[in-house]
């Protein structure tokens, strides 16, 4: 696998990219001219803007104002099956768009850049997957949705973390042993919720391993009546003193439902957008990470991510560049654990 140091010399030159991108660097009359314009195009391109919770607020704001979609990375494959137009732009990172193909073979999906990856996806090359999977035939291949789609077809599951902790204690019930992969906080947030023994893939997120408990703690000091929400991709001991542990989703349905007026939040500070808009009024503050000497050079802030801008969606209508493209074979072995991991959410849903 990628060592950590070649993850965080590529993130070095992605955060260089990502700057050129940001809507902070723009006055608003840029902005409106921008947001006016990527309109116009998703008219004219018969397009449809899906965007992640963790993007910059401003093209969430165009998503949601334009009839798109903003979630986690499934529900915005999802929703593009379910849309008329045929040209899917997905602003967040590669997986997704790749997700968003998978589901939907049949449309142009295009992404404002193909250099927005993630730390758990190129931390899991298929290659040593499958070497690792093949060394342990006997077991169930259990990917998270943050892995490439040659990795997804590897698996014989994929999972969100709103639905992880369901399928480890379904497969359980059926006796099967598992292969968790890639982040191996989630997987171990998981273990340690069901008690369910997994091997596991040695990955992690590099912006939600960088939250502290200790930092955290100092905070609640400054705080005292703030509840903690915390992705499950944090570190078990930033996990152990939250109020609240979920998905993204999960998360900002936390932050309407506690009553504390003051929530420390840890998890891409892109949720902000839809955490004022479900609990308006509330306090929302970046849970502190490992500061200067920190692996993550944009902490709270995925910095591919960042690199989601006005003008590379612009440039994408434009001129078509950024359109995902999987084999087709690779899309009928990915299909398979995915389409298996809906079968399964929808029999939870009817139960």
């Amino acid at each position: 696998m990628l060592s950590q140091q070649d993850i965080n010399d590529r993130i070095l030159v992605q955060e260089h990219f990502a700057k050129e991108h940001l809507p902070g660097e723009m006055t608003q009359e840029q902005v409106e001219q921008y947001k006016a314009r990527i309109k116009q195009l998703l008219k004219e391109k018969d397009a449809c803007l899906v965007a992640h919770y963790y993007t910059d607020a401003i093209v969430q704001e165009i998503a949601e104002e334009t009839g798109g979609c903003i979630s986690d990375s499934l529900e915005m494959a999802r929703f593009g099956t379910t849309r008329p137009e045929q040209t899917l732009v997905v602003a967040g990172v590669r997986f997704m768009g790749e997700t968003a193909k998978i589901l939907s073979p049949e449309k142009r999906i295009l992404m404002p850049t193909l250099e927005a990856t993630c730390s758990l996806d190129i931390g899991c090359p298929i290659e040593e997957f499958s070497a690792f999977c093949d060394a342990h035939p006997d077991h169930e291949v259990v990917v998270y949705a943050n892995t490439s789609a040659a990795v997804k077809a590897r698996a014989d599951w994929v999972v969100t973390s709103s639905i992880a902790l369901k399928v480890a204690e379904h497969l359980e019930e059926q006796g099967k042993k598992i292969i968790w992969a890639p982040d191996k906080h989630l997987g171990g947030y998981v273990q340690k919720q069901t008690g369910i023994e997994m091997l596991m893939w040695d990955g992690a997120c590099i912006v939600h391993e960088e939250f502290k408990a200790k930092g955290i703690l100092d905070l609640k000091k400054v705080y005292p009546d703030a509840a903690v929400l915390v992705h499950p991709e944090s570190p078990d001991s930033v996990v152990e003193i939250a109020d609240a542990v979920g998905s993204t989703t999960q998360l900002i349905q936390a932050a309407s439902d506690l009553p504390n007026e003051q929530l420390i939040v840890a998890t891409d500070r892109g949720i902000f957008y839809k955490m004022q808009q479900a609990a308006p009024g509330k306090q929302f503050i970046e849970a502190p990470t490992g500061g200067s000497g920190a692996t993550c050079r944009s902490c709270a802030h995925c910095p591919w991510m960042a690199m989601n801008g006005l003008d590379n969606i612009i440039s994408a209508l434009e001129t078509g560049e950024g359109e995902v493209l999987v084999d087709e074979a690779l899309i009928e072995d990915a299909r398979r654990p995915l389409q298996r991991m809906l079968d399964f959410s929808a029999s939870l849903a009817k139960a």
